[in-house]
């Protein structure tokens, strides 16, 4: 493996560790540093929406907080992998990655009863990726849920 390629990985597992980060953190400015302006994101798989980034970033400050409040994810198992062919920018390979990771997500949510409950997903992220002069960013998320409990 070719130091690039290393640095690349690394580079790429940063961005879906600042994604979690932003989700769970409510800081969803930082989702600017994950994904491209016009990315393609589907959360229907767990009930959201799908639509471009510009339409997504405002549902999930809305919508996160007002159903779960508290959010943590786990990620594990990144495959990452560089199609062949030519590069998104610059026309040599490399410019372009596909990663799939793991996730696990425990959330709080309202139980009905004055107090709260966790709910549980857990599931695949699917990312397409592009490097850009600002680092890596996504620009297709396909969210895939493996599994429910508690909803």
């Amino acid at each position: 493996m070719e130091l690039r390629e290393i640095s690349d990985r690394l580079e790429i597992q940063d961005v879906l560790v600042r994604y979690t980060r932003a989700i769970d953190t409510g800081d969803f400015d930082r989702l600017d540093s994950v994904f491209t302006p016009d990315a393609d994101i589907d959360y229907v798989a767990s009930g959201g929406i799908h639509d471009t980034f510009s339409v997504i970033k405002p549902w999930l400050a809305e919508m996160l907080p007002l159903f779960f409040p508290t959010r943590m994810h786990t990620l594990g198992q990144f495959e990452i992998a560089f199609p062949d062919g030519a590069g998104a920018l610059t026309g040599e390979p490399g410019d372009v990655a596909t990663c799939t990771a793991y996730f696990h997500n425990p959330m709080t949510m309202d139980d009905g009863a004055g107090g709260t409950k966790v709910v549980e997903l857990g599931g695949l992220y699917h990312h397409e990726l592009v490097r850009t002069p600002e680092g890596w960013r996504s620009r297709r998320l396909v969210e895939e849920v493996a599994w429910k409990r508690g909803l």
